[in-house]
């Protein structure tokens, strides 16, 4: 079965929206029991991200854990850079410039990209990869994330 590809369009150029409507589909993927990983760029992005899934909404509550320790986490949900730990492959939630190298492994994939022109060009490239390998990505235009 071929890995589901979503690709979630933002109207702004802002670098928090996109962050913060990444911390809502992780919050909805955890509230239906599915293990996630959110792969970043940098151990500094990871971080930033950690902490914005704990203060990102009021109400919310997601029990996470910063990948990189040794053995995996009993966490469902899991911030890190680079390749995502065995057992969380129900959901990546891409935050990084490139495409996994193995992303096949993963039920489904949430690409974030926001109207800067930069990450919308790398999120086209991304899009490109994806069909490339048999993949069919689906496009959609969200609203504001603030």
């Amino acid at each position: 079965m071929a890995t589901r590809v979503d690709f979630y369009v933002l109207p702004s150029t802002s670098a928090r929206d996109r962050l913060v409507y990444a911390c809502r589909l992780v919050e909805k993927a955890w509230a239906l029991d599915h293990r996630v990983f959110v792969r970043l760029d940098t151990p500094e992005e990871a971080a930033a991200v950690d902490e914005l899934l704990w203060t990102f909404a009021d109400r919310s509550f997601v029990p996470h854990a910063l990948a990189g320790g040794d053995g995996e986490p009993a966490e469902r949900v899991l911030v890190g850079h680079g390749d995502a730990l065995a057992g969380h492959t129900d959901l990546l939630v891409n935050l990084g410039a490139a495409t996994p190298p193995d992303f096949e492994r993963f039920a489904r994939i949430a690409e974030l990209v926001d109207a800067d022109d930069a990450r919308r060009q790398l999120g086209r490239e991304r899009f490109k990869y994806y069909r490339e390998r048999g993949c069919t990505p689906e496009s959609h235009s969200v609203g504001s994330a603030a």
